[in-house]
């Protein structure tokens, strides 16, 4: 009995996570991991919460609690990074953001002591790596993603240069950012706890932002200006680290360093490749196959396995390789590029340029539509939406494509979205 009891809380938490674009399949290894980051009290009132940001007294009526109350679990929510809070003009505003890129990655951004750690990474590796689900409904759904990959920046030649728009710049994002925070990787410190991690740094791990001005502020990232932001963007490369970031123009929460072999990204990437996991960058590399030598060096480099070595079918040298480059699968980060010493490689962009959302509202919006759960972005019952947040929401959807707009009224079924679509259409 006192399991079930103990699970019902969790349970209510896990449908309220499973109401965002992505969500969180329970099993019994998520309710452990949720044992560990809420009490069950705390499980209870999260589920409460609405998907969209809310403000104390929003949370009060909807807990039915005092002001006095509310906000001293709100800050204690917030101080274990369970929630994200943004100052903006002396008022507080909350968000409980989704697990990936969220609350799972927070917990474990810096050591601590209130949590046992190395079980709880334990836990994530089995959650994430061996069950799957959660990676798969992640990143192998739909076709817009969570994340994206900028492009490397070092290799881009004067050509390429002309074509890299400012949001396609890692390094725009450190430089124009609000707030800068550098916390340890998530997943290369889930790896350290079952012997899996490698040796990249771990102190690379950059949230921008809003994002930033919460973690910074609870001590889960550290505040960096830009020219230290810089030098780590330089470390990354030259330790052949993918940027995969926040996949949006505007206000970019995040950007990980990734290795091939630890981050959750480019592992997708590599099971899941066919389904685009990953939103690419505007690039492709193109070997030069007068140069090229099959050293295979690009093939070690590439973190998704895109590069292989094929014959070079030359009657001379018969056991001699070129490189092939499978466009299918490839990220376009350009670390390959990087790698060879002979000017075999070279960057080129893409035949059709990849589609980036405006913001974070723009993605969640396209994201929910594509995976069938627009109905609880728009109609969040666990909270009242003003007319002005409803408007942001329905504007982003009346400038959809015609096929998208069909996809959302059908999951509203609401005569008046059809009306809005069918009245003011696309464009």
């Amino acid at each position: 009995m006192a399991h079930t009891t103990l699970k019902s809380g969790y349970t209510e938490l896990v449908e309220r996570l499973n109401r965002f674009p992505q969500g969180a399949p329970p099993s019994e290894t998520l309710y452990k991991i949720l044992k560990i980051l809420f009490s069950e009290r705390e499980a209870q009132l999260v589920a409460l919460l609405p998907i969209r940001p809310f403000n104390v007294e929003t949370a009060s009526q909807v807990w039915k609690m005092s002001l006095v109350e509310t906000q001293k679990m709100l800050d204690e929510l917030a101080s274990r990074a369970i929630l994200v809070d943004v100052e903006i003009d002396g008022k507080t505003t909350y968000t409980l953001p989704p697990p990936m890129a969220g609350f799972f990655e927070f917990s474990m951004m810096r050591l601590r002591g209130d949590i046992d750690q190395k079980v709880l990474g334990e836990l994530f590796y089995q959650y994430l790596n061996v069950e799957e689900d959660f990676i798969r409904e992640l990143f192998g759904t739909g076709e817009t993603q969570l994340g994206r990959v900028f492009v490397h920046e070092p290799v881009l030649s004067a050509e390429n240069t002309l074509h890299v728009l400012d949001y396609d710049r890692a390094s725009e994002v450190i430089r124009t950012a609000t707030h800068r925070g550098i916390g340890v990787c998530y997943c290369r410190h889930k790896m350290l706890h079952v012997g899996r991690n490698c040796d990249a740094p771990m102190d690379i791990c950059m949230t921008f932002n809003s994002s930033a001005q919460s973690l910074t502020r609870h001590g889960y990232a550290r505040p960096v200006d830009v020219s230290e932001g810089l030098d780590l963007l330089q470390q990354a490369y030259e330790r052949n680290l993918v940027q995969f970031g926040e996949n949006a123009r505007q206000g970019v929460n995040f950007i990980c360093n990734c290795c091939g072999c630890c981050c959750e990204a480019m592992i997708a990437a590599r099971k899941f490749g066919m389904l685009n996991p990953v939103q690419t960058s505007n690039f492709l590399p193109v070997v030069n196959e007068s140069e090229c030598n099959g050293c295979g060096k690009c093939v070690s480099a590439c973190p998704v396995e895109a590069m292989t070595l094929v014959s070079s079918n030359d009657p001379h040298h018969p056991k001699m390789k070129k490189a092939k480059v499978d466009e299918d699968i490839c990220l376009g980060c350009g670390v390959c590029v990087r790698t060879c010493a002979h000017d075999g490689l070279s960057l080129r962009s893409r035949p059709q340029r990849v589609i980036t959302p405006l913001n974070s509202i723009h993605r969640s919006v396209m994201m929910s539509i594509e995976r069938g759960s627009f109905q609880n972005l728009l109609f969040d019952n666990r909270v009242l939406w003003n007319h002005r947040a409803l408007a942001a929401v329905l504007g982003i959807v009346l400038r959809l494509p015609p096929v998208k707009q069909v996809m959302a009224t059908e999951q509203v079924k609401s005569r008046y979205m059809e009306y809005l679509v069918k009245k003011l259409g696309y464009g």
